[in-house]
This record gives C-alpha cells, structure tokens and sequence, in this order.
C-alpha cells in the first residue's frame, strides 16, 4: 500500500517549487486513478516480455520475482457460486482468471469452439478427471456439465486494483486531507517514486512542459536505479 496523502503533498510540493501551479484535489484524483491503472496493467506487459526472453538469466529472473512479489496483493483464490442457468459466477472485480480448479484438479482452458470440437473425440472429451472450462459473456462454463452445482470449484485469479481518493474537507478555503473517505494506492510500497513521477507528467499536460520533463527525468532516474 502507498498512502494517497503522501504522494499528493510530494506532487504538490514539486508543482510549487517549479511555480507551475496548483493541482486540485479533482485533478490530482483523476491522474491517481489513471497511473495506477497504468502501473498495474504493465505488470503483465512486462511479465510477457521477460517469459520470452530466452534463457535463464539471473537479471530477468529476479524481476520476473519482483513483479509476482509486486502482483501477489492482488492474487485471490475463492469457491465459485453456481447459477442455476448453467455456469459459474465470475469472483466481483475480477481483471484476470489465472486458472480453475475442481478438487485441485487444474482445468485446461478452451475456446467455446475448441470445447464442441473436443466434445466430439473420445480422447479429448472433458471428464471429471480432466475437465475443461470456457470464459463467455463475463461467466464461466465447466464442462462435462455433470460436475456443475458442486461446491469444490474454486478459482485462482487477479482483482482489480481499487479506485483511489484523496478526500478533503474545506477549512479556510483550504482543502485539508481527510482520512475518512480516503483510498489509498493499493500498490507495493516500492512503487510510490514512480506513481509521483507519473502523477507529474499527467499534470505536465495541462500545467506545462517543464513539469512533465521532470516527471519524465525521475522516472529514468528510477528505472536506471531498479535496474542496476
């Protein structure tokens, strides 16, 4: 967890001293939400470049270990509920299914048009040995259909991060930070330079070139860092 408060009053305090302005609460509530987004979304982006990379280097195994270590606050696991029209209800704020089980058998997963297809073989045909599932329409389908209804399904999967907010209350026609109602970032504690570096090139858009290239020149300065 990053505090919000933390990160805004260090946006601030950087937007002042290059004398670029003020970013309300609004703004800087709107650019929160966006960069980590951002943040969270490249995680699998930069998952899929390093499992790429040929050979077992030490450099890419040790980020490929930071980014599951920086992934693992969003991992859950729950029991499926059964809807009586035929599939299983996606967990509430699912991004990604990592996979299904049923009695800690791990399902394969097919197209709808794969599962026809091995619906039709003798060797392919799903079994409560080797059952299969298909995502369709935000629900998940296990097949063979006698294994549905049953509660040992469970599913392995990544949430969404929460929205973030930095609340207030007005007092001297100042906005002052209020715990109440506030979200703070929900990600890894290492990843609070670059949310404010970020912050600050979203805000350079409208505030001006100098604080994106300052936003932009930290965020290199950090890269370079966590690569060395």
């Amino acid at each position: 967890m990053v505090f919000i408060d933390t990160v805004y009053q260090k946006v601030l305090a950087i937007a002042n001293k290059e004398q670029r302005g003020y970013i309300t609460p609004q703004e800087f509530n709107l650019f929160a939400d966006q960069v980590q987004r951002d943040i969270f979304e490249q995680y699998f982006y930069d998952i899929n470049q390093f499992n790429r990379v040929p050979g077992n280097d030490t450099e890419y195994s040790d980020m490929l270990r930071l980014l599951d270590e920086k992934l693992s606050i969003f991992k859950r696991v729950a029991l499926l509920s059964y809807n009586p029209g035929g599939y299983y209800e996606k967990p509430p704020n699912t991004y990604l299914i990592n996979s299904i089980t049923f009695k800690d058998r791990v399902m394969s997963e097919l197209s709808n048009q794969e599962r026809v297809q091995a619906e039709k073989s003798l060797i392919l045909k799903p079994t409560r040995q080797d059952p299969v599932y298909v995502q369709r329409d935000n629900k998940l389908y296990v097949y063979p259909i006698n294994i549905t209804s049953l509660a040992d399904v469970r599913a392995n999967y990544v949430v969404k991060p929460t929205i973030p907010k930095w609340n207030y209350v007005v007092a001297s026609g100042e906005a002052l930070y209020n715990s109440t109602g506030s979200v703070n970032f929900q990600l890894h504690p290492s990843e609070e330079n670059n949310l404010i570096n970020k912050i600050l090139q979203l805000a350079g858009v409208t505030m001006g070139n100098e604080i994106y290239q300052i936003g932009s020149q930290e965020e290199a300065k950090d890269i370079q860092q966590e690569k060395s």
